[in-house]
């Protein structure tokens, strides 16, 4: 089976030795992925925005590895303020309410302050 590495073209990629996404086989493991938007290099303060964004970033991985959000089947949520959770769960059911991946939400500090979610996910392709 052929390994396929996919990059959002961030410098922690190169710098920490990962990739955004990787494909195995019918499988598509997305990394922890947060809310900065890469077209401006910002991150908004909002965690509803900055899940959104999580999301839109997982989406261009996901398609650039040929799958979707409607592919995850497995979904990890990391917030440094677990009790802050419930605000993101609109975000979270906009996408993925009709997909229901299996989830998990654990409470950890993340690598930037500024970062208030972080989220993997797998997926597992659909036949062609």
């Amino acid at each position: 089976m052929k390994r396929v590495l996919i990059s959002s073209g961030s410098t922690f990629e190169s710098e920490i030795g990962y990739s955004r996404a990787v494909v195995q086989g019918d499988w598509v493991f997305v990394s922890g992925t947060t809310g900065f938007d890469y077209t401006t290099m910002t991150i908004s303060e909002d965690l509803e925005t900055q899940t959104d964004q999580c999301l839109r970033n997982i989406a261009t991985a996901l398609e650039q590895a040929g799958s979707s959000l409607s592919d995850v089947v497995r979904a990890t949520y990391v917030l440094p303020n677990g009790s802050e959770f419930a605000k993101c769960w609109p975000v979270l059911k906009k996408y993925f309410g009709a997909v229901r991946p299996a989830a998990m939400m654990i409470s950890a500090g993340l690598a930037d302050p500024r970062m208030k979610i972080e989220i993997e996910v797998t997926a597992l392709k659909q036949a062609q």
